[in-house]
């Protein structure tokens, strides 16, 4: 545990993985913000992070324009990251694999919803298509789609990238900057009235802060809880296998959405399969136990019935991570809490997180250095609509 350097800060961060960190970093990049910013992480590791375990895609087949235009900049960020890094040639470029997500149809209705969709992105810019079974077997012949009806496909800035890198970047960047980050835990948060006064650590150390920031990730709720808050995020488990096929396909695969809530895609010259279990339960902090019967049970037999040519395969790593699941709508809820408002949210990405950190930790950082979103308008989002049970309408959850 690290001691910090000084007893108040301006901003007090809580949890320092890709939104902590991607914060921190779009803080001093804001004019004329001069303020102090500490980042408190429990896990310098980040073993188990939702960080840790993504798989680095990035789409912009989203039915709501919000949701659209925050992927479409982190597309921008992703091809221009070293620019956005200020041009420091020790910055690696980052290369956006964009052989595109595929979601695929079975029934009218998902049909009709796949084609209303890719009206929302086509109006946006998005390249996205809507296809008959006929056209995806035109362009992808090793599917069997004898229950397809039709899918959407992009090949625009939708696919993978090497998400790792760009965290290990935002966290260097804030450092050099001057945000200080820490290994400790927040154990409490002191709230007088409508306002944060500051966050107490495990050894007892007590941060004086102007604004407090929850982005603990899957641990959004108790962090929250600590301040008299309260967030419908929990963690759900989801699972990941990469696998070597013994007849590989000769063309890359896009991110292919089956019906049976299985995906796959292609990883370098292995493939990428993953789902959420059978029964999607809410998950214990510190709970990363394996099913290990989901491989045979769920995921091969959706990928080898889809693509017969994956009759033969072995898998050859496997984890699990938590995604931070919003209960209400699997939707980012951000901002500030009403009734007490220099407490900030930055939490409930449901999977969506990594992708969405460039627009999201830009946003976040406008609304605590001005006030206000001035970029691109996220109150869409807004945390308080979870108080209300409003929905963020989105259909293209994962």
């Amino acid at each position: 545990m690290n001691i910090p350097a000084r007893s108040s800060y301006d901003v007090v961060i809580i949890g320092g993985a890709i939104y902590g960190s991607s914060i921190a970093w779009w803080l001093t990049q804001m004019p004329g913000f001069d303020g102090t910013v500490l980042v408190v992480e429990r896990d310098p590791t980040y073993s188990f992070a939702s960080t840790s375990h993504t798989n680095s895609c990035i789409r912009q087949q989203f039915s709501n324009a919000t949701n659209i235009r925050v992927s479409q900049f982190g597309a921008q960020f992703i091809h221009n990251f070293r620019d956005f890094m200020g041009g420091n040639p020790e910055v690696p470029n980052l290369t956006l694999q964009s052989f595109g997500y595929l979601y695929l149809a079975d029934t009218p209705e998902f049909a009709q919803s796949l084609k209303q969709s890719q009206a929302v992105q086509h109006a946006l810019g998005a390249a996205t298509r809507h296809m008959s079974r006929d056209e995806i077997a035109a362009a992808y012949p090793f599917y069997q789609l004898d229950d397809i009806l039709a899918g959407n496909h992009n090949l625009v800035d939708e696919g993978y990238f090497d998400g790792g890198t760009m965290f290990d970047w935002f966290k260097r960047s804030a450092r050099a900057n001057g945000v200080e980050y820490i290994h400790a835990e927040v154990t409490a948060i002191t709230r007088s009235g409508d306002a944060v006064q500051g966050v107490t650590l495990s050894d007892g150390t007590q941060i004086a802060c102007g604004t407090a920031v929850n982005a603990s990730g899957p641990r959004a709720a108790a962090t929250a809880a600590m301040a008299g808050l309260e967030i419908p995020v929990v963690p759900r488990k989801r699972y990941t296998f990469v696998f070597a096929a013994a007849n590989p396909l000769e063309v890359d695969l896009p991110l292919t959405i089956d019906p049976s809530g299985v995906h796959v895609r292609s990883d370098g010259k292995y493939y990428m399969a993953g789902c959420p279990p059978e029964e999607d339960y809410d998950a214990a902090y510190d709970d990363f136990t394996f099913d290990h019967n989901l491989w045979e049970s769920k995921v091969w037999p959706a990928v080898a019935t889809r693509i017969p040519q994956f009759e033969a395969v072995k898998v050859i790593n496997e984890w699990v991570g938590h995604y931070a699941y919003n209960t209400l709508d699997q939707n980012a809820l951000l901002g500030r809490a009403e009734t007490c408002p220099n407490f900030v949210f930055a939490n409930g990405f449901s999977g969506h997180g990594l992708q969405q950190s460039p627009a999201i930790g830009r946003g976040i950082a406008e609304l605590i250095a001005y006030g206000e979103y001035r970029s691109l308008d996220l109150s869409a989002f807004d945390i308080n609509r979870a108080n209300r049970n409003e929905s963020f309408l989105e259909t293209a959850i994962i």
